[in-house]
């Protein structure tokens, strides 16, 4: 496991599974990056061109430093949204669930490109945090909401450790011309 600063969670075993998907040399966003620990991840493994975003930047000011590595603080749910279309070949997202912003982060992902998806599901509620069911992913719900936009690489859902309930997807973003809307 990698050294982390104080304060840091270790990075997710299914991120760190299918990161190398993601081109290394093609930028990619850590959506709702919190402390950065896949932006962390990211470069040690090379990667030269990520953006860490998340509404509360403080975690990720050692990270603003670095060349490889842009910080960008914006609200995602109440503000537009502050990605041009087709903006990245890779999109990491773990711990975060946001619905009406599903649509603007497939157009966010350049066709071709790879999303990495990790969070909660219902049952979680009866494990411990979240428990408002707003955050919690209904069975099958990220498949859904990706398979007419993108090709399905790899699924999971169910009991995680932790103990825990947890969603995850990887998939590719279709070369279709149509506009994204879940």
């Amino acid at each position: 496991m990698q050294s982390l600063p104080d304060k840091i969670t270790p990075y997710s075993p299914w991120v760190a599974e299918h990161l190398p998907l993601i081109e290394r040399d093609w930028p990619v966003l850590d959506l709702a990056a919190g402390s950065g620990r896949h932006t962390r991840l990211m470069l040690e493994r090379g990667y030269q061109n990520i953006t860490a975003a998340d509404i509360d930047t403080t975690r990720l000011a050692d990270l603003a430093r670095r060349a490889e590595v842009t910080v960008i603080a914006c609200d995602l749910e109440g503000a537009p949204w502050p990605f041009a279309p087709e903006s990245f070949t890779g999109i990491i997202v773990t711990n975060y669930l946001w619905r009406p912003g599903f649509a603007s982060l497939i157009a966010t992902l350049r066709p071709g490109g790879v999303l990495i998806y990790e969070t909660f599901m219902q049952g979680q509620e009866k494990l411990g945090r979240p428990r408002n069911p707003d955050f919690l992913l209904q069975p099958g719900e990220l498949r859904r909401r990706l398979e007419p936009h993108c090709e399905i690489v790899a699924f999971r859902e169910g009991p995680a450790p932790g103990p825990a309930m947890r969603q995850a997807i990887v998939a590719r973003r279709l070369n279709d011309d149509t506009e994204p809307t879940v």
